[in-house]
């Protein structure tokens, strides 16, 4: 921040892609370090760069571990059924307009018809919404 300013992922893809690579790219490889796998949250119907996401993935990024993604094939409306009947905790921020929740300064509510990502990152194009954790899953 010294260096760039606070707001420096918005010049371009490339100083976003650095920012996250710092606060959450990189962490991320450190926790995954030593790993035979790890789970998410991944969604095909998510987005365009989301697709192709396999329920089980190699994930080269992090020394080929296994990359599980148990919600690959589900539907936002399957995972809302699915956390009301399980009593599930929800983040608070989705009854205020955030479907899809991401760094405070990178993130804003949607407005009613907007696509559930259109908050992230939201100054560049759909097909560039990934931050680097997620490299390969779909694209």
């Amino acid at each position: 921040m010294r260096e760039k300013g606070h707001f420096s992922f918005r010049r371009s893809i490339e100083e976003r892609k650095e920012c996250c690579g710092i606060r959450k790219v990189e962490p991320l490889r450190r926790a995954l370090a030593g790993r035979a796998a790890w789970v998410t949250g991944l969604r095909r119907e998510q987005s365009v760069t989301r697709t192709a996401v396999e329920v089980l993935e190699l994930d080269a990024a992090h020394g080929g571990i296994a990359k599980l993604n148990p919600l690959a094939a589900w539907t936002e409306a399957q995972v809302w059924s699915y956390a009301r009947e399980q009593g599930l905790p929800v983040n608070a921020l989705h009854a205020r307009g955030y479907p899809s929740i991401g760094c405070a300064p990178c993130t804003r509510a949607i407005a009613p018809g907007e696509d559930a990502r259109a908050g992230r990152w939201w100054w560049e194009s759909a097909e560039h919404k990934e931050c680097g954790l997620h490299l390969g899953g779909g694209r």
